[in-house]
Protein backbone atom coordinates (compact mmCIF):
# COMPACT_ATOMS: atom_id res chain seq x y z
CA UNK A 1 0.00 0.00 0.00
CA UNK A 2 2.60 2.66 0.69
CA UNK A 3 4.47 1.51 -2.40
CA UNK A 4 0.92 2.21 -4.11
CA UNK A 5 1.06 5.49 -2.63
CA UNK A 6 4.52 6.72 -3.39
CA UNK A 7 3.44 6.26 -6.62
CA UNK A 8 0.46 8.55 -6.59
CA UNK A 9 2.29 11.38 -4.49
CA UNK A 10 4.98 10.95 -7.45
CA UNK A 11 2.50 11.00 -10.19
CA UNK A 12 0.75 14.45 -7.96
CA UNK A 13 4.08 15.68 -8.36
CA UNK A 14 4.21 15.28 -11.70
CA UNK A 15 1.15 17.33 -12.58
CA UNK A 16 1.87 20.27 -9.81
CA UNK A 17 5.30 20.57 -11.60
CA UNK A 18 3.76 21.09 -14.66
CA UNK A 19 1.85 23.86 -13.42
CA UNK A 20 4.33 25.14 -11.33
CA UNK A 21 6.86 25.35 -14.62
CA UNK A 22 4.10 27.29 -16.66
CA UNK A 23 3.45 29.93 -13.98
CA UNK A 24 7.72 30.08 -13.50
CA UNK A 25 8.06 30.75 -17.10
CA UNK A 26 5.52 33.26 -17.64
CA UNK A 27 5.70 34.85 -14.81
CA UNK A 28 9.16 34.50 -13.55
CA UNK A 29 11.68 34.54 -16.01
CA UNK A 30 10.84 38.04 -17.27
CA UNK A 31 11.55 39.42 -13.42
CA UNK A 32 15.31 37.16 -13.56
CA UNK A 33 16.14 38.82 -16.66
CA UNK A 34 15.14 41.92 -15.36
CA UNK A 35 17.96 41.15 -12.55
CA UNK A 36 20.13 39.96 -14.32
CA UNK A 37 20.68 42.99 -16.69
CA UNK A 38 20.44 45.17 -12.92
CA UNK A 39 23.49 42.99 -12.24
CA UNK A 40 25.02 43.64 -16.17
CA UNK A 41 24.58 46.80 -15.93
CA UNK A 42 26.19 47.76 -12.49
CA UNK A 43 29.04 45.24 -13.52
CA UNK A 44 29.57 47.99 -16.91
CA UNK A 45 29.82 50.85 -14.50
CA UNK A 46 31.95 49.59 -12.28
CA UNK A 47 34.12 48.75 -15.32
CA UNK A 48 33.97 44.81 -14.55
CA UNK A 49 34.35 42.72 -17.22
CA UNK A 50 31.26 40.57 -18.05
CA UNK A 51 31.48 37.03 -16.81
CA UNK A 52 31.02 34.48 -19.73
CA UNK A 53 27.73 32.84 -20.28
CA UNK A 54 27.95 29.06 -19.56
CA UNK A 55 24.92 28.31 -20.06
CA UNK A 56 22.44 30.44 -22.50
CA UNK A 57 19.33 32.36 -20.69
CA UNK A 58 17.16 30.40 -23.27
CA UNK A 59 18.33 26.82 -21.63
CA UNK A 60 18.21 28.30 -18.11
CA UNK A 61 14.46 29.48 -18.77
CA UNK A 62 13.43 26.61 -20.51
CA UNK A 63 15.11 22.88 -19.90
CA UNK A 64 16.81 23.86 -17.43
CA UNK A 65 13.87 24.87 -15.50
CA UNK A 66 11.97 22.25 -16.64
CA UNK A 67 13.89 19.88 -15.34
CA UNK A 68 14.80 21.70 -11.71
CA UNK A 69 10.68 22.10 -11.11
CA UNK A 70 9.83 18.52 -12.06
CA UNK A 71 12.68 16.58 -10.28
CA UNK A 72 12.29 18.88 -7.03
CA UNK A 73 8.12 18.33 -7.81
CA UNK A 74 8.18 14.96 -8.13
CA UNK A 75 10.43 14.36 -4.75
CA UNK A 76 8.50 16.33 -3.35
CA UNK A 77 5.47 14.10 -4.19
CA UNK A 78 7.01 11.21 -2.92
CA UNK A 79 7.78 12.78 0.65
CA UNK A 80 4.13 13.89 0.55
CA UNK A 81 3.22 10.73 0.35
CA UNK A 82 5.25 9.44 2.79
CA UNK A 83 3.65 11.66 4.90
CA UNK A 84 0.54 10.66 4.25
CA UNK A 85 0.93 7.11 4.81
CA UNK A 86 2.08 7.70 8.30
CA UNK A 87 -0.48 10.19 9.55
CA UNK A 88 -3.54 9.19 7.63
CA UNK A 89 -5.73 6.98 10.02
CA UNK A 90 -3.15 7.83 13.26
CA UNK A 91 -3.64 11.21 13.91
CA UNK A 92 -7.11 12.26 13.30
CA UNK A 93 -10.06 10.39 11.88
CA UNK A 94 -9.82 12.76 8.76
CA UNK A 95 -10.80 11.10 5.30
CA UNK A 96 -7.92 10.63 2.48
CA UNK A 97 -8.95 14.44 1.37
CA UNK A 98 -8.97 16.21 4.24
CA UNK A 99 -5.85 14.49 5.51
CA UNK A 100 -3.94 15.49 2.11
CA UNK A 101 -5.23 19.19 2.64
CA UNK A 102 -4.54 19.30 5.90
CA UNK A 103 -0.53 18.12 5.17
CA UNK A 104 -0.36 20.44 2.38
CA UNK A 105 -1.57 23.86 4.26
CA UNK A 106 0.72 22.43 7.27
CA UNK A 107 3.75 21.59 4.75
CA UNK A 108 3.40 24.87 2.99
CA UNK A 109 2.80 27.21 6.27
CA UNK A 110 6.35 25.86 7.76
CA UNK A 111 8.63 24.60 4.90
CA UNK A 112 7.85 28.08 2.83
CA UNK A 113 6.21 30.77 4.78
CA UNK A 114 7.47 31.04 7.68
CA UNK A 115 10.98 30.76 6.19
CA UNK A 116 10.30 33.26 4.05
CA UNK A 117 8.96 35.71 6.42
CA UNK A 118 12.55 35.94 7.88
CA UNK A 119 14.49 35.11 4.44
CA UNK A 120 12.35 35.82 1.14
CA UNK A 121 13.53 34.93 -2.15
CA UNK A 122 15.85 37.41 -3.52
CA UNK A 123 16.56 37.31 -7.41
CA UNK A 124 19.85 37.74 -9.10
CA UNK A 125 21.53 40.64 -8.21
CA UNK A 126 20.39 40.85 -4.81
CA UNK A 127 23.25 39.05 -1.99
CA UNK A 128 26.63 39.39 -1.35
CA UNK A 129 28.44 36.08 -2.87
CA UNK A 130 31.05 36.05 0.16
CA UNK A 131 27.88 35.22 2.25
CA UNK A 132 26.03 32.61 0.03
CA UNK A 133 27.42 29.58 2.88
CA UNK A 134 25.73 31.37 5.94
CA UNK A 135 22.77 32.59 4.15
CA UNK A 136 22.14 28.96 2.87
CA UNK A 137 22.64 27.30 6.49
CA UNK A 138 20.22 30.08 8.11
CA UNK A 139 17.86 29.61 5.49
CA UNK A 140 18.03 25.53 6.31
CA UNK A 141 18.03 26.05 9.84
CA UNK A 142 14.81 28.51 9.60
CA UNK A 143 13.52 25.42 7.24
CA UNK A 144 14.01 22.60 10.34
CA UNK A 145 13.16 24.77 13.30
CA UNK A 146 10.08 25.40 11.97
CA UNK A 147 9.44 21.48 10.87
CA UNK A 148 10.23 20.29 14.33
CA UNK A 149 7.79 23.24 16.25
CA UNK A 150 5.21 21.84 13.95
CA UNK A 151 5.66 18.12 14.58
CA UNK A 152 6.27 19.20 18.16
CA UNK A 153 2.97 21.33 18.00
CA UNK A 154 0.71 18.07 16.65
CA UNK A 155 2.23 16.08 19.44
CA UNK A 156 1.09 18.90 22.16
CA UNK A 157 -2.16 19.52 20.35
CA UNK A 158 -3.37 15.76 20.86
CA UNK A 159 -1.88 15.74 24.24
CA UNK A 160 -3.96 18.81 25.36
CA UNK A 161 -6.95 17.66 23.10
CA UNK A 162 -7.30 14.79 25.56
CA UNK A 163 -8.15 17.59 28.67
CA UNK A 164 -9.06 20.46 27.02
CA UNK A 165 -10.96 19.12 23.71
CA UNK A 166 -10.29 18.62 20.58
CA UNK A 167 -10.74 22.49 19.66
CA UNK A 168 -9.00 24.19 22.82
CA UNK A 169 -6.03 21.95 22.33
CA UNK A 170 -5.52 22.90 18.82
CA UNK A 171 -5.90 26.25 19.88
CA UNK A 172 -3.42 26.55 22.55
CA UNK A 173 -0.89 24.21 20.50
CA UNK A 174 -0.95 26.77 17.65
CA UNK A 175 -0.63 30.25 20.07
CA UNK A 176 2.36 27.94 21.34
CA UNK A 177 3.64 27.47 17.84
CA UNK A 178 3.50 30.98 16.64
CA UNK A 179 5.07 32.19 20.17
CA UNK A 180 8.11 30.03 19.23
CA UNK A 181 8.51 30.61 16.04
CA UNK A 182 8.59 34.82 16.79
CA UNK A 183 11.37 34.20 19.29
CA UNK A 184 13.52 32.44 16.47
CA UNK A 185 12.83 34.85 14.13
CA UNK A 186 14.08 37.21 16.47
CA UNK A 187 16.96 35.92 17.44
CA UNK A 188 18.20 34.73 13.74
CA UNK A 189 19.80 37.03 12.17
CA UNK A 190 19.00 39.08 9.69
CA UNK A 191 20.29 39.70 6.26
CA UNK A 192 19.45 42.93 4.30
CA UNK A 193 21.93 42.98 1.06
CA UNK A 194 19.59 44.60 -1.67
CA UNK A 195 21.47 47.34 -3.76
CA UNK A 196 20.17 50.53 -2.85
CA UNK A 197 19.31 51.26 -6.70
CA UNK A 198 18.04 48.20 -6.86
CA UNK A 199 14.53 48.27 -8.10
CA UNK A 200 11.77 47.65 -5.75
CA UNK A 201 8.73 46.51 -7.72
CA UNK A 202 11.20 43.47 -9.48
CA UNK A 203 12.17 42.66 -5.57
CA UNK A 204 8.45 42.58 -4.79
CA UNK A 205 7.52 41.08 -7.67
CA UNK A 206 9.97 38.33 -7.59
CA UNK A 207 9.34 36.93 -3.98
CA UNK A 208 5.72 37.47 -4.06
CA UNK A 209 6.13 35.44 -7.48
CA UNK A 210 8.03 32.69 -5.84
CA UNK A 211 5.66 32.39 -3.01
CA UNK A 212 3.47 31.74 -5.86
CA UNK A 213 4.89 28.68 -6.96
CA UNK A 214 4.88 27.14 -3.83
CA UNK A 215 1.11 27.50 -3.22
CA UNK A 216 0.41 26.40 -6.63
CA UNK A 217 2.66 23.52 -5.72
CA UNK A 218 0.71 22.41 -2.83
CA UNK A 219 -2.04 22.94 -3.52
CA UNK A 220 -1.88 20.94 -6.30
CA UNK A 221 0.04 17.91 -4.54
CA UNK A 222 -3.31 18.09 -1.25
CA UNK A 223 -5.64 18.18 -3.72
CA UNK A 224 -4.68 15.59 -6.77
CA UNK A 225 -2.68 13.33 -4.60
CA UNK A 226 -5.84 13.33 -1.69
CA UNK A 227 -8.03 12.18 -4.84
CA UNK A 228 -6.12 9.79 -5.67
CA UNK A 229 -5.08 8.37 -2.52
CA UNK A 230 -8.85 8.40 -1.51
CA UNK A 231 -9.86 6.19 -5.09
CA UNK A 232 -7.12 4.14 -3.35
CA UNK A 233 -7.94 3.51 -0.18
CA UNK A 234 -11.68 3.19 -1.21
CA UNK A 235 -10.98 0.16 -3.10
CA UNK A 236 -8.60 -1.30 -0.88
CA UNK A 237 -11.56 -0.83 2.15
CA UNK A 238 -14.02 -2.11 -0.46
CA UNK A 239 -12.05 -5.51 -0.56
CA UNK A 240 -11.63 -5.78 2.75
CA UNK A 241 -15.29 -4.70 3.54
CA UNK A 242 -13.60 -2.03 5.70
CA UNK A 243 -12.32 1.65 5.69
CA UNK A 244 -8.47 0.77 5.00
CA UNK A 245 -5.24 2.69 6.52
CA UNK A 246 -2.26 3.33 4.53
CA UNK A 247 -0.45 0.99 6.23
CA UNK A 248 -3.41 -2.15 6.05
Amino acid sequence: MVGNLLLRGMLAGLIAGILVFAFAHTFGEPLVDAAIAFEEASAQAAGEAAEPEIVSRATQAGLGLFTGVMAYSVAVGGLFALAFAFVHGRISNLSARGTSAVIAIAAFVAIVLVPAVKYPANPPAVGNPDTIGVRTELFFLMIVVSLAALIAAVALSRRLSERFGLWNGATIAGIAYLVFIGLVLYLLPPINEVPENFSAMVLWRFRTTSLGMHVILWAALGLVFGALAERRLAVKGGQRGRPATAFR
